[in-house]
């Protein structure tokens, strides 16, 4: 029905979306674009592919395949590297995602605080967000030491094996957490928690204290401390953490490089206009 008392917003809905936007039927979709999106998906979660081992492993034909990674190939989407006869995502890819990142102020107003992080403590400092029941890298500032956490912006971590994915978790309640607890927990060093009941334990004294602690859960030799950053309404936007290795980050230095990071999570909260919530009862 036409919008009749308010002909402003009728005219902003024309020309952001058409009538039937909540149609998401076959004749409103473009299967050939479709397509090309499920192949670009596919490649970037990989260092390289055969056209075989694309075709075989996503259940299209090959010919479809090659086509498609032809026209993305002109885009410079993905690329193709002759000599090893593999297919690569492509620097137009990067570009494209980046300007994604420039939409939210989030970054731009993290990396400031985070290069403070990074001299305060001589650790790598990284800020995530959650994006589909994991945590998606959005920046980091390297420490300069030669030994030192590496997660390129755009990578991808589960959240209970992670400090910033268990900060995140922590503010999370109800239907929300039992949806990421509800698939199970992999393990990926003998470190990782891996059963709900032990996470569960952890999350609460994330809450408590105000900081995520990984001591190799993820990987081996390397430990990192998040802090959660919050919103306008008080609900957990992103983390920001340190990351190092065993050697630096040490058992008996948790809880000083934690303040820190509690202080740069705080710092960039304000920043973005958000909002701490007070501490749980009885804390």
């Amino acid at each position: 029905m036409e919008n009749h008392d308010n002909p402003a917003a009728a005219k902003r809905r024309a020309r952001g979306r058409p009538r039937d936007w909540d149609d998401k039927t076959s004749q409103n979709t473009i299967k050939s674009l479709d397509r090309a999106m499920q192949v670009l998906e596919f490649i970037s979660k990989r260092q390289g592919m055969a056209l075989s081992a694309i075709s075989e492993e996503m259940g299209q034909s090959a010919s479809t395949v090659y086509r498609v990674l032809v026209t993305l190939e002109g885009r410079g989407l993905v690329e193709f590297d002759p000599e090893e006869q593999l297919w690569h995502i492509g620097p137009r890819a990067f570009t494209i995602g980046s300007r994604f990142l420039r939409r939210t102020s989030l970054v731009e107003r993290a990396r400031p605080i985070m290069r403070k992080l990074m001299e305060a403590t001589g650790e790598t400092a990284n800020l995530g967000v959650e994006r589909e029941g994991k945590v998606l890298f959005l920046s980091q500032v390297e420490t300069h030491a030669n030994i030192r956490a590496f997660f390129p912006p755009g990578t991808l971590s589960d959240m209970h094996s992670s400090g910033i994915g268990k900060t995140l978790l922590a503010q999370m309640e109800g239907e929300r957490l039992a949806r990421h607890l509800a698939g199970g927990l992999q393990a990926f060093t003998p470190h990782t928690i891996v059963t709900a009941e032990a996470l569960q334990a952890d999350l609460a004294r994330i809450r408590a204290r105000g900081f995520a602690f990984d001591d190799e859960e993820r990987s081996i030799g390397m430990r990192c401390i998040a802090a959660p950053v919050f919103g306008i309404a008080g609900e957990v936007v992103a983390g920001i953490s340190v990351s190092g290795p065993t050697s630096r980050v040490t058992p008996d230095q948790v809880a000083q490089l934690s303040q820190p990071v509690i202080a740069a999570a705080e710092a960039l909260t304000q920043s973005i206009g958000g909002v701490v919530p007070p501490p749980p009862t009885g804390v």
